[in-house]
């Protein structure tokens, strides 16, 4: 007696379905159309991108910078709200090449998941057009990887590459800090995409508490922040490009706020050319903004912990001379002096005026 034959084994029964991921990429490609710049010299499709640098440069330098969104990814898939990840993807690697003085040209996307559906893709990498459009980036291409088994149900991760440019004599590269300089911070409307497993480790969210649990804590509201914990940890990350452009000439470093909070980040200027110089942070300059005094409060956070994973309000920090700071000031008067560049000894803290 001769049993039933097996059915044939297909890529879609293995956790990939190649028809749905190609119908997806169509929607990516239409999508990745609205961010087109005149240089784009190919759509999305061919096995590479191709951009042309753009003419009236003299001596252009190439800026490249990779990055992620980190685990800011669990809060959103808690709240199943995905349209707000990817803004927050362009806008920090915008920022991140802006520290050089460039303007971004070109970005490409990395989402790898097991099983995320299709809808939720594009609603992520509608995201991400809709950022490059307002930024004035090219989407040029990006890969979707469907990785069971490596992620599990549900799971997902996102990443970026970007690609900008800058007249090398107009590069910031630190060679122009002075002491005397002045610090001007502008705000960051929240964590930005940085401290996120500390703030769920003290909410316990993505622990294994389970769905419910999550979307609780997300979903209460604070008075203080005059709304949801969720709507708080998922405000977009800003881009800077607008504010600081007018002024790049004057500005003689610049420092994002991201992972390693201000002495992290702002240590980073003092390197090379600029070794001998540091900064000195005015505490008083600002309040905190109520997220972080709630993250602070609810965790038992203490303070040079708070300042080494969070922002605290500050998104970007720019030094200048002291008349540039003022007219930095005028025009964004939501920004502050938040210190100065000072002389520091050989073996002395980069960063001063911060928690210890």
């Amino acid at each position: 007696m001769t049993g039933s034959p097996t059915p044939p084994l297909r890529y879609v029964d293995a956790g990939v379905d190649v028809d749905a991921a190609d119908a997806t990429v169509r929607r990516f490609a239409a999508i990745a159309k609205q961010t087109r710049r005149p240089e784009v010299l190919s759509g999305v499709g061919p096995f590479a991108g191709m951009f042309r640098v753009p003419e009236g440069y003299r001596d252009p330098v190439l800026v490249a910078s990779a990055d992620g969104v980190g685990t800011k990814l669990l809060v959103a898939a808690a709240l199943d709200r995905y349209d707000t990840i990817g803004a927050d993807l362009v806008n920090h690697s915008v920022n991140d090449i802006l520290t050089t003085g460039a303007q971004p040209l070109f970005f490409l996307d990395y989402l790898a998941t097991a099983d995320l559906s299709q809808d939720r893709r594009v609603e992520i990498v509608q995201g991400i057009g809709d950022a490059c459009v307002e930024q004035n980036v090219a989407l040029l291409g990006g890969e979707t990887a469907d990785m069971p088994d490596v992620y599990r149900s549900g799971d997902f991760d996102l990443a970026a590459f970007i690609v900008g440019v800058v007249e090398r004599d107009r590069a910031i590269d630190g060679s122009r800090l002075t002491a005397g300089d002045v610090l001007v911070a502008l705000p960051s409307g929240g964590l930005q995409t940085n401290g996120y497993s500390l703030v769920r480790e003290i909410w316990a969210l993505g622990k294994g508490l389970g769905a419910e649990h999550d979307r609780e804590a997300l979903n209460t509201h604070y008075e203080e922040l005059g709304g949801t914990l969720g709507d708080a940890l998922l405000a977009v990350h800003p881009a800077f490009v607008a504010e600081l452009t007018p002024h790049l000439d004057a500005i003689h470093g610049i420092a994002h706020i991201t992972g390693g909070g201000i002495p992290g980040n702002l240590s980073r200027l003092f390197t090379g050319v600029a070794a001998h110089l540091g900064a000195r942070i005015d505490l008083e300059s600002w309040e905190t903004p109520a997220i972080f005094d709630l993250i602070q409060r609810t965790g038992g956070v203490e303070d040079a912990e708070m300042y080494r994973a969070f922002n605290m309000g500050a998104g970007i920090i720019v030094a200048l001379a002291e008349p540039d700071a003022v007219a930095l000031l005028e025009a964004q008067p939501t920004g502050w002096r938040i210190g100065e560049v000072v002389a520091r000894a050989e073996d002395g803290p980069t960063v001063t005026g911060l928690p210890d």
